[in-house]
């Protein structure tokens, strides 16, 4: 009874001794080995002192479980062998009980004491994989997010510095006239000026959307945002030879949406639909932009006279980094759909229904609430 009053005293202390090392992350290393140290040579006379029926030996697995926690594989991998040495040591100096029996308890000791070491081992190799696994994760995630993020900024920002580079074009020719064409020049100009700022935009709004930041939704009329874009996309349109349609809805309800983001869904949509007609005769290069009311929704639509979209094409169409143009960049539409999206709207495409060849993009926006029903817009003050 004194013996077992004994070990059970003694299992209470490594617990103890275990948790409190737990605890204490930043004691010295140097005060814990030698809190082991006490340990191992109070287990060591236990075991020598009482008989050969009592397994004290088997608590130097706790000893090696803290070592696996605050020491090197080689420093457990010496311990182990000393608590090895010393549980040999006890069965050789213990001087009464059973010799049988404390042969078979020594071996499962000895036995304890291994597997406790390689499986601690193990689990420390196991949990070391792990973390630098989930580090190179994170490392991939974040030069992808970066990539992807460069990459959308290179794409959408390629349309208004294009816009830039054919207005700038025209105002050269206007102001080389004789006399020069000021006032068409000064429009070039205007042009200019409004696509630097839509390229500003483009780049905040794309950083806002990188962040996971709400689109700044705000009520705005969505006839007069396609008018916009239709004029801001007049030199490009004239430069392929395509004419435009606007088939806007009268007394349209205002949309509540990030006015930016709806422009940049549209110009993509543009900029697309150009280049499916690339192959259309030039008396047949049309694009008609149109609204309309649905509930409580508008529609945005644009359709092309170009080829249509084959079925693997249709499969596709919204994945990144998914095209069929030899020199894009697969990116447009996803970042159509996510636009969209974030705005709490959704963007699919058709055939026309007019019968006519082409594709039919459509995109819904909110129309915007009561003023006293609106929610947050997502704008950050301070």
């Amino acid at each position: 009874m004194n013996e077992n009053w004994q070990l059970t005293v003694h299992s209470f202390s490594l617990h103890a001794m275990t948790t409190a090392l737990r605890r204490f992350p930043h004691w010295p290393r140097a005060l814990i080995l030698a809190a082991m140290g006490v340990a191992m040579a109070a287990i060591f006379a236990l075991d020598t002192l009482t008989d050969y029926a009592v397994a004290a030996a088997v608590f130097h697995t706790a000893i090696i479980l803290v070592a696996v926690r605050w020491f090197s594989p080689r420093v457990v991998i010496g311990l182990t062998a000393l608590c090895i040495v010393l549980t040999l040591a006890s069965f050789a100096l213990t001087p009464a009980g059973a010799y049988r029996t404390g042969l078979i308890n020594m071996v499962i000791s000895i036995l304890a004491i291994a597997i406790t070491a390689y499986l601690g081992l193990k689990m420390v190799a196991a949990q070391n994989a792990a973390h630098a696994a989930r580090t190179q994760l994170l490392r991939i995630t974040q030069t992808t997010s970066l990539g992807q993020l460069t990459a959308s900024i290179a794409h959408e920002v390629n349309q208004p510095l294009a816009a830039i580079v054919t207005s700038g074009n025209a105002c050269q020719r206007w102001l080389a006239q004789e006399p020069p064409n000021l006032a068409k020049a000064g429009q070039a100009l205007e042009r200019i000026l409004g696509d630097a700022q839509r390229a500003s935009d483009v780049i905040a709004r794309i950083r806002s959307m990188a962040r996971g930041d709400a689109p700044s939704r705000q009520s705005f009329d969505l006839n007069e945002a396609v008018r916009e874009m239709a004029r801001l996309s007049v030199a490009e349109l004239d430069r392929r030879g395509v004419a435009l349609d606007l088939q806007l809805a009268t007394a349209l309800q205002p949309a509540w949406a990030d006015r930016v983001q709806i422009q940049q869904v549209l110009a993509n949509l543009l900029l697309n639909a150009m280049d499916a007609m690339q192959h259309t005769p030039a008396a047949q290069r049309r694009i008609a932009i149109a609204t309309q009311a649905l509930g409580q929704q508008l529609v945005l639509t644009v359709a092309d006279a170009g080829e249509g979209l084959s079925p693997l094409a249709r499969t596709h169409l919204f994945d990144a980094f998914w095209t069929t143009k030899p020199d894009g960049m697969g990116l447009g539409l996803n970042i159509c759909r996510h636009m969209a999206e974030a705005n709490g709207g959704r963007i699919w495409a058709t055939d026309r229904e007019d019968g006519r060849g082409g594709t039919a993009f459509h995109v819904t926006i909110a129309c915007a609430p009561a003023t006293g029903d609106r929610p947050s817009t997502g704008l950050r003050h301070g």
